[in-house]
């Protein structure tokens, strides 16, 4: 791929290629902390946890019915038995099960250890404390058995694992109130241009909001990061280089949104190459060519593009992924499938692009997607109005209705 808009005419990185260089480049982090399970939430695991009980604890019903021994049953016949007590969940049957009794149980009670089998309420007849077994009454079913879900001592979750709220379910039915996990990155965001104007404020003319501080802020909302907005630098080239330089002595990771093209005033690229260094700026990718990575000293650097929907683009299929292994969590590839478009798609060869696509469903199964609408990179309501990625390749120039094309849904990242 040639970079038509560059002097030097040279050759872009794939979006593949740049996702390789950053994962030789990024360490994990190795620092980890106790949390409470109330607090670890979407933490990463940093040590397996063992359980230090079985899963059930003891035999329970898995159904409101009677407990009642299989020696009892009368060989294929019709049966019945005497109700002798009641187990109730969280207090057990006391007494002994004798010959010709049953036990009225509850789901998850405790069942008596001379029964071993469990009949549904709705199969029984009751006679007062007379309870009819129909004859195709089946023996040893309905019981939860001890260590059935885990063994005691078996591995609960392994390591590294963003804790999910399942997570956090499984080990307090285990009795584990902490566990460890890896520290929180910290990460540092900022928008550079004169032309920005705060929230709250007029706007003048030649200026527009800041929009971008405020999205990456939510692209960052996630328990395993602490994240400080440091909010707008103007095109001042020592103010930007004394703000990158400070800023990589506290964080792990700066994120800058703007100045990292070819303009004059866009001095990102100059700056990390003076005080840093830069692994890659500019990758085949459409929204998002001008993208940045490097490190000052210790300190990641994505110095993202400043149109917005370039922006979300870039960090949703660069940055995520770093940070991702950069937090020490699995990496896996993004959920992609095959969806019939029923829309014109122009695109030019060279970019693999990501055009931003309204998902839908047919009652057979079926996959479809329709354009969202324009896709400058400025433009942010068919960012919002959309519900996936349509991601087509660099060799592509073109699509037309009924092609077949592959998407990426949004809810992946949410």
């Amino acid at each position: 791929m040639i970079d038509a808009c560059s002097p030097e005419s040279r050759s872009l990185l794939s979006i593949d290629d740049a996702l390789d260089r950053i994962k030789a480049a990024v360490n994990p982090v190795n620092s980890t902390v106790k949390a409470s399970l109330k607090n670890a939430l979407g933490r990463v695991l940093a040590e397996a946890v063992y359980s230090p009980i079985n899963i059930p604890h003891d035999r329970n019903a898995a159904m409101d019915g009677y407990a009642f021994a299989s020696r009892d049953m009368a060989g294929g016949q019709a049966f019945m038995l005497v109700v002798t007590g009641t187990s109730w969940a969280g207090r057990p049957f006391e007494g002994q099960l004798q010959p010709g009794q049953c036990v009225r149980i509850f789901t998850g009670a405790v069942v008596p250890e001379q029964a071993d089998s469990v009949i549904m309420q709705e199969h029984v007849q009751v006679q007062g404390q007379t309870i009819h077994f129909p004859a195709d009454t089946r023996a040893q079913q309905n019981i939860r058995q001890i260590g059935e879900d885990v063994k005691q001592g078996a591995c609960l979750i392994a390591e590294p694992k963003k804790l999910t709220a399942v997570d956090l379910g499984l080990l307090a039915s285990a009795g584990i109130d902490e566990v460890i996990v890896k520290r929180q990155l910290k990460i540092a965001h900022f928008s550079t241009g004169d032309e920005l104007t705060a929230l709250g404020l007029p706007l003048q003319p030649g200026k527009i909001y800041d929009s971008n501080r405020t999205m990456l802020g939510g692209l960052l909302a996630d328990p395993g990061y602490s994240v400080v907005d440091l909010g707008v630098i103007p095109d001042n080239k020592q103010l930007l280089e004394n703000s990158f330089i400070e800023a990589s002595l506290n964080y792990d990771v700066i994120i800058t949104t703007g100045g990292a093209s070819v303009g004059e005033a866009d001095y990102v690229k100059e700056i990390l190459q003076s005080c840093g260094e830069v692994n890659f700026w500019k990758i085949a990718i459409k929204p998002g060519k001008p993208l940045a990575f490097g490190k000052i000293g210790q300190c990641y650097f994505f110095g993202l593009p400043g149109n917005p929907v370039a922006v979300v683009v870039t960090f949703h299929q660069i940055v995520a992924p770093a940070l991702r292994q950069l937090s020490g969590a699995p990496l896996s590839k993004p959920l992609r499938f095959t969806a019939t478009c029923t829309s014109v798609l122009k695109k030019a060869p060279g970019r693999q692009e990501y055009q931003r696509g309204i998902l839908s469903q047919d009652q057979r199964g079926e996959f479809f997607v329709a354009s969202a609408g324009q896709q400058g990179s400025h433009i942010l309501s068919s960012m919002s109005q959309s519900g996936c990625y349509i991601v087509l390749p660099e060799e592509c120039n073109g699509v037309q209705a009924g092609d077949k094309v592959t998407v990426e849904p949004f809810s992946l990242f949410v």
